[in-house]
């Protein structure tokens, strides 16, 4: 512990919040931890904000009483005139150690430096993972899944839309230590639209709620009432095949609303669409297996509404069988495509609408989803108000960052003014998954990264 001689006195009213009134030369900035010592006792506090008038003000919050056992996170106390101490890294080490806190993602940008860790037990809620284009986003995302898959049992299901995570299987060479050691052990899928028999990324028509049907045939149940309504009594002809199996009697048929109904088939063209499984297993027969990981390469169809029936599928499925109560973390990789208010297609209003009832109700029942976008504007307020953490990287829009600021109140909003200087991969992490909200630079991913940047081609250079 790294005391000073006539450092900074603090005071605190509620036993939650501090105040150091006057804090002119000391080094502390927003995020950094501090010990303070008062009445026999020592709190471990982080730094929230600190003014930049005179004399230069520290405010914050009491993250928990330094015992002898560790850190008491439940407890805090107020008090008066205590003095305020630096925190060595063994501080620090002592608060992930009672805390849980074993993933290890980065390293800290503010004192005491050292490790950042996240709590793998509670990525049982909501996570928010946002940054601009640029900020290293998608790779930051890898280094901690990569985390979670070497050192939880958590089964994880990747909507991997821009074929990003698709090597997150393959190891690198060089990497050595337990956490590759463990990712080479693991049961990791990739499904791919184009691959060969046995992970051809698949949806069953024949499967899918009555409701997910009519969105796919962009049946509406008062204007398309007949065709609605046939669609109703043909329950056993549609569990009878998929729709090129069924297209030739429903053409055939004498009943007008049947005949109608084949030839919407027909125009939308779906008898056509790679996605349907026909003879191939299904993305729900896969993920019911709960694989270590299922990465799902949405990318290589040839329409964006066949994304879109694999993600209804899984979610309609994943959501029926809810009261199994067998956890999983869905990762969205650029959320905004799944979950935007404004799409109006009758498949993406479902895809949106079961969504938002995971992201409400879906926790108690070990559905948790992990968003990542670089557009917060673009997801739907309902699905982001129910994340309990928070990893934003690099935003430059104050549109954004004011979102940001009234749905992630546990976020401070001095550290999450550092967004818009973030270098690439630096990332504030915030909420229930780490100890106290800490900024941070990610470290090296152990795997290949799936859709790294292209190069722009210089002249007498090789982009090999």
């Amino acid at each position: 512990m790294l005391v000073h001689p006539s450092g900074p006195t603090a005071r605190s009213d509620d036993g939650r919040s501090f105040l150091v009134a006057d804090a002119e030369g000391s080094a502390f900035v927003a995020g950094s931890l501090i010990v303070v010592r008062a009445d026999g006792r020592r709190q471990l506090a982080l730094v929230e904000e600190r003014s930049e008038t005179t004399p230069v003000r520290l405010r914050g919050r009491l993250v928990g009483e330094v015992t002898a056992d560790g850190i008491d996170t439940r407890a805090s106390h107020a008090f008066d005139d205590g003095r305020v101490e630096a925190v060595d890294e063994a501080m620090v080490h002592n608060l992930h150690e009672t805390t849980g806190a074993m993933l290890a993602v980065g390293t800290r940008l503010t004192s005491p430096g050292g490790p950042a860790r996240l709590l793998p037990t509670r990525f049982n809620r909501h996570t928010f993972w946002c940054g601009q284009s640029g900020s290293g986003k998608t790779y930051a995302l890898g280094v901690v899944l990569e985390q979670l898959i070497a050192h939880t049992a958590l089964p994880i299901v990747i909507f991997d839309p821009n074929s990003d995570f698709v090597r997150l299987g393959e190891v690198r060479p060089d990497a050595d230590g337990p956490t590759a050691e463990a990712l080479r052990e693991r049961d990791i899928r990739v499904l791919r639209p184009n691959a060969d028999a046995g992970s051809r990324l698949r949806a069953k028509f024949l499967t899918m709620p009555l409701a997910s049907k009519a969105a796919v045939l962009h049946l509406d149940p008062i204007a398309d009432r007949e065709e609605f309504n046939e669609l109703l009594h043909l329950r056993t002809v549609f569990e009878a095949g998929e729709l090129e199996d069924i297209l030739s009697a429903l053409l055939d048929s004498e009943v007008p609303a049947q005949r109608r109904l084949a030839m919407r088939v027909q125009n939308l063209g779906l008898p056509d669409w790679e996605v349907w499984a026909g003879q191939d297993r299904s993305v729900t027969d896969v993920v019911a297996e709960r694989p270590d990981v299922t990465v799902l390469d949405l990318g290589g169809f040839s329409t964006p509404d066949q994304q879109l029936v694999v993600a209804l599928s899984l979610l309609d499925d994943l959501w029926a069988r809810r009261d199994e109560r067998r956890p999983v973390l869905l990762v969205i990789d650029e959320a905004h495509n799944l979950a935007c208010p404004q799409l109006d297609s009758p498949i993406a209003v479902a895809v949106r609408e079961r969504l938002i009832q995971i992201a409400a109700e879906g926790r108690k029942y070990g559905l948790w989803l992990l968003l990542s976008t670089q557009r917060p504007s673009k997801v739907h307020p309902g699905i982001i108000s129910q994340c309990d953490n928070l990893a934003l990287m690099k935003m430059t829009s104050p549109t954004d960052l004011d979102e940001l600021g009234t749905y992630f109140g546990y976020a401070p909003t001095a550290l999450l003014e550092h967004s818009p200087w973030f270098r690439q991969g630096e990332a504030l992490f915030a909420g229930g998954f780490v100890p106290a909200p800490v900024l941070a630079k990610v470290g090296s991913r152990l795997t290949y990264e799936g859709g790294s940047d292209v190069d722009v081609p210089l002249i007498g250079h090789s982009n090999t």
